[in-house]
């Protein structure tokens, strides 16, 4: 289909909405209303080029504003940016939470997805739909995680307008929900992010410590509790002696791949090409992870810290925090503590007078896992579809507008403050000698104490389900979300650390421990886990855009059958699976059938 600027017209609504992001139009080529303007030139082509980075937020503003993107209200935002309306039609639509189409201006998420679906998510759904039927005003959305896994099940509710308002139900029930639709300046405030931690306030924590017990909105009360005592150690050591504790320290990245920081600092502060960028990855999407929410929602500060010493170290002046667009109120809380660092010398042109400069710019994903992958992330923050990009040439090297990118999620920054203050050879001892530190484990599901927990890196699994008290009937557990892989109830022994689970045939991925007792339809669980593939997939390799729908069509064949028919589906999965880890481009695609395939080997899913 062609897509040409047309003769839709913005409303006055949608044409403030863009203007109070991108400043008044000058010409009447980006959408002046000047009768006696000449639009046969246009003017400042280049430096509106230069600002294509700011169509997600145009789009924000504009879904914001009114609900949904018209087709005068995105002809208006390309006019601005000069941005091919078929180019940004193809972003606009990438994106869960944006509609092309009219729709209520209010939208209430509900969750499905894997410790939502476990704690009744299906009925709730049907119990909503009933309640809040046409003529209602409310859209209802079935949506995968809202990393609200603890309080499960969960439901967020957006009403469009100046300002938005966002209203969270958690754990949800049928009334809560409709009356956070509804009202949601009337629903009940959510509980503070330590309800999250059972283990808040407990001597001993590293990267829990401040979580219930500073007020995440005080910078005096973060730093009465340490805070800002690493960056000024790290101004102390230099950027190279930085790198050299973060190396020393064996840090290694929290998101799942493993990478060792200190040589991913390394590579990128040695590039000649300038300037550098920061990205923090705070885009958690896989089921059953909310760890990073809960650091942000009860310690925002100490991201602001790490990111500040994290671009410092790799001579970046710049970062960017691209966090989840469900996560409304850690978007409140790191606006607010950017915004107090900045006006205390914490950030801007003279970070602690040490002649550094360094800020932070937040950009909102849109819903959308495939942005987790740090290549993805760069081309949604630019303004494209968040789609991977082969490698090589690596980040480090061309990363974020192509030039040298340093990419972290928040647990791994906040690793580099205890580094810093109580010295690498002091936090190497923490831990395995391969798997170094404190970890941050996201347990929900059949437990009685569900929460983010902070464990040194060799603990059990059965230590750690122990601390959650799992309830009786124990049946698997889902290790590292819908991306990682099951195990029976008899493997408890596992160690907690990324060589321990490799050698144990799964993966550790981010954290994320979901325990699942006999009340659990494990088939169900397994098609949940296939349709999120299908519909993450970015589709821009064949592998995984037809290897994900073949999946989950054999999944609901085995589901209606038994005995050799089911076996011969069987065998196709595992030829499909075999596929997708062989050729697909990303993670997304290489681990989609990691947990199906644990599922047959390990617990016998279909016998």
């Amino acid at each position: 289909m062609d897509l040409h600027f047309g003769d839709s017209k913005p409303t006055d609504e949608e044409r403030a909405a863009v203007d109070a992001l991108l400043g008044p139009p000058e010409s009447s080529w980006e959408g002046a209303d000047r009768s006696d303007a000449d639009l046969r030139w246009a003017r400042g082509g280049r430096e509106a080029r230069d600002r294509r980075d700011l169509l997600l937020p145009g789009l924000h503003a504009l879904n914001d504003r009114v609900g949904w993107i018209s087709d005068g209200a995105l002809d208006y935002l390309c006019r601005r940016l000069t941005v091919p309306p078929a180019e940004a039609y193809g972003v606009a639509t990438f994106y869960a939470m944006f509609s092309v189409t009219p729709r209520p201006a209010t939208v209430l998420h509900v969750c499905t997805d894997l410790a939502c679906a476990a704690a009744g998510a299906p009925g709730l759904c049907a119990g909503i739909e009933e309640r809040l039927g046409p003529g209602s005003g409310v859209s209802v959305q079935r949506s995968p995680c809202l990393g609200l896994c603890e309080r499960a099940p969960a439901a967020l509710a957006i009403r469009a307008g100046d300002p938005v308002r966002t209203a969270v139900s958690a754990p949800a029930t049928v009334r809560d929900a409709v009356l956070a639709a509804s009202a949601p300046d009337s629903a009940p405030q959510e509980p503070p992010a330590a309800l999250a931690v059972p283990q808040a306030g407990q001597d001993g924590l590293m990267l829990l410590h401040r979580v219930g017990v500073v007020d995440p909105a005080s910078l005096d009360d973060y730093r009465a509790h340490g805070g800002y005592a690493a960056l000024r150690r790290a101004f102390e050591l230099g950027p190279a002696g930085v790198i050299r504790e973060v190396t020393d320290s064996g840090l290694v990245g929290r998101g799942g791949a493993a990478f060792p920081t200190g040589r991913k600092w390394q590579a990128t502060a040695s590039q000649p090409d300038r300037p550098h960028y920061l990205v923090c990855n705070a885009d958690e999407s896989e089921p059953g992870t909310f760890k990073d929410r809960v650091l942000m929602e009860g310690d925002p500060y100490a991201l602001i810290e790490a990111m500040t010493i994290a671009g410092y170290a790799t001579g970046a002046h710049r970062g960017y925090l691209y966090l989840r667009g469900e996560y409304p109120r850690a978007l409140r809380r790191l606006e607010h503590a950017i915004a107090q660092a900045r006006a205390r010398g914490l950030l801007g042109d003279d970070v602690l007078r040490q002649g550094y400069a360094f800020d932070i710019e937040i950009r909102r994903g849109a819903g959308a896992y495939i942005c987790g992958e740090e290549t993805a992330l760069f081309n949604s923050i630019e303004g494209y579809r968040g789609e991977p990009r082969s490698k090589p040439p690596f980040p480090v090297e061309k990363g974020l507008f192509g030039k040298p990118t340093v990419e972290n999620n928040v647990e791994t920054l906040v690793n580099v403050l205890p580094i810093l203050t109580l010295g690498a050879p002091a936090y190497a001892a923490i831990g395995t000698e391969r798997s170094t530190g404190p970890k941050l484990f996201c347990v929900s599901g059949s437990v009685a104490r569900p929460g983010v927990y902070e464990l040194p890196f060799g603990a059990t699994l059965g230590e750690l389900l122990a601390l959650a008290r799992v309830r009786d009937g124990l049946r698997a557990v889902l290790l590292g979300g819908a991306a990682g892989g099951f195990v029976r109830a008899d493997e408890l022994d596992i160690p907690l650390t990324f060589e321990g689970t490799r050698e144990a045939g799964t993966t550790l991925g981010s954290g994320v421990v979901m325990a699942f007792d006999d009340s659990v339809p494990l088939p169900r669980l397994l098609l949940r886990i296939a349709e999120f593939f299908r519909d993450e997939s970015c589709g821009q390799c064949v592998p995984c855009r037809v290897g994900t729908v073949r999946q989950e069509e054999a999944l609901h064949r085995i589901a209606e059958r038994t005995g050799a028919a089911a076996a011969g589906d069987i065998a196709l999965l595992r030829e499909v699976g075999r596929a997708m880890r062989d050729a697909s481009i990303c993670g997304l695609g290489q681990t989609a059938w990691n947990a199906v395939e644990s599922a047959i080997d390990r617990l016998g899913a279909y016998e």
